[in-house]
């Protein structure tokens, strides 16, 4: 991908639009710009770079708070005229401290952030982690609770406890989660089967 392959025809003033998106949770952080240059230096370092209207100068995300966003994946609009960035960020993305500059509720994607959340607790195996406990016990364990887990979902929901379901599905949720990383699936994987089978 290059920027001389982007159409800048509408934009008027030579700058293309960009779109930063959390490659974990999908929740759409912000809305930047960038020139030439500034698309160069994203591409090389990994580290979003934009430019910036008011200051006319290059501005790398997080040079000053620390709060850089990763590039995961570049996915051009099909006009040619928008940029999609995949990233991870290091920390808020907008500069009032809040996760996104875009109001939207904040516990979006939280099912995604609580998989990355149980991966990390996987790599490092903190002492005094409900997670760490589980997977020290191994596959068996783990599978056993999400067995346990669905029979108290089912129970609610045969019940028609609406609230009570909400919490015990929200257990059955956890624990399997904590099986997917067991198993080295992600929710993608289940993404892509779905889709496959709705085709």
């Amino acid at each position: 991908m290059k920027f001389g392959d982007f159409n800048l025809s509408k934009t008027g003033d030579g700058l293309l639009p960009v779109i930063i998106q959390d490659f974990t949770t999908l929740k759409v952080l912000m809305l930047g710009y960038m020139n030439e240059e500034a698309f160069e230096r994203t591409c090389a370092e990994g580290r979003v770079t934009f430019f910036s209207r008011t200051r006319k100068c290059l501005w790398t995300k997080g040079e000053t708070s620390g709060n850089f966003l990763n590039v995961k994946e570049m996915y051009p609009d099909c006009d040619s005229d928008t940029l999609l960035i995949k990233a991870v960020p290091d920390g808020p993305a907008c500069h009032r401290g809040t996760v996104a500059c875009f109001d939207t509720p904040d516990n979006e994607g939280f099912i995604r952030s609580l998989g990355a959340v149980i991966r990390r607790r996987h790599e490092e195996m903190p002492d005094e982690s409900y997670t760490t406990r589980l997977f020290l016990k191994g596959p068996k364990a783990i599978a056993k609770k999400v067995g346990e887990e669905c029979a108290e979902a089912l129970i609610e929901a045969v019940s028609h406890d609406r609230e009570r379901f909400i919490y015990e599905a929200s257990d059955l949720i956890y624990h399997t989660l904590v099986l997917m990383e067991q198993m080295g699936v992600e929710i993608s994987d289940f993404e892509e089967e779905l889709a496959l089978r709705h085709k």
